[in-house]
């Protein structure tokens, strides 16, 4: 039986008062800060879940945890126009679809749980890579934002294949 909470559940929780806080944080050393502690409780709450086992709390809480910390600091960053908005809705295309389907499954009462998918962890990546570049003005951010939105794109046909495979939309076929 899975425990409720783990180490790993709690390094997670970590990413929701850094999403609340980031909007409060106006200088770009502070913000680059909450991004790194951000992204290593991102790792290493993974790292550990995998060497000491899943819980049923972060199977939940980790999806959660990450879309609302990105969410967060992209629309407090948005606000400088650095980005136009349709960029910004690129790099946050797959979690909005993400959001989008989880609601989805709520309504239907059909929840379907996927293991994460390299896209998935790739347009993570991108998206973290983005908001550095956003925040330390780099000459990098639009291509790493189209980068993001290509890949997330990707993500979204993928795990949307997977989601169909396990709802009984392609289960059969081989």
């Amino acid at each position: 039986m899975k425990p409720w909470v783990t180490w790993a559940d709690l390094l997670t929780a970590l990413r929701v008062p850094l999403a609340i806080a980031f909007p409060f944080v106006r200088h770009p050393a502070w913000q680059l800060a909450i991004v790194g502690v951000a992204a290593a409780s991102d790792f290493f709450d993974g790292l550990l879940a995998r060497r000491l086992g899943p819980s049923r709390t972060g199977a939940l809480l980790d999806p959660v945890a990450d879309k609302l910390f990105v969410a967060s600091a992209f629309l407090t960053v948005a606000g400088r126009g650095r980005l136009h908005p349709i960029e910004i809705l690129g790099v946050l295309a797959r979690d909005i679809v993400a959001g989008l389907g989880w609601l989805g499954t709520l309504v239907l009462r059909r929840p379907v749980a996927l293991p994460a998918r390299a896209g998935g962890k790739a347009v993570t990546v991108l998206q973290l890579l983005t908001l550095v570049a956003f925040i330390a003005e780099s000459s990098f951010v639009r291509p790493l934002a189209w980068a993001t939105a290509a890949v997330g794109l990707y993500a979204i046909w993928d795990y949307g294949r997977a989601a169909a495979r396990v709802g009984g939309g392609g289960g059969a076929r081989r």
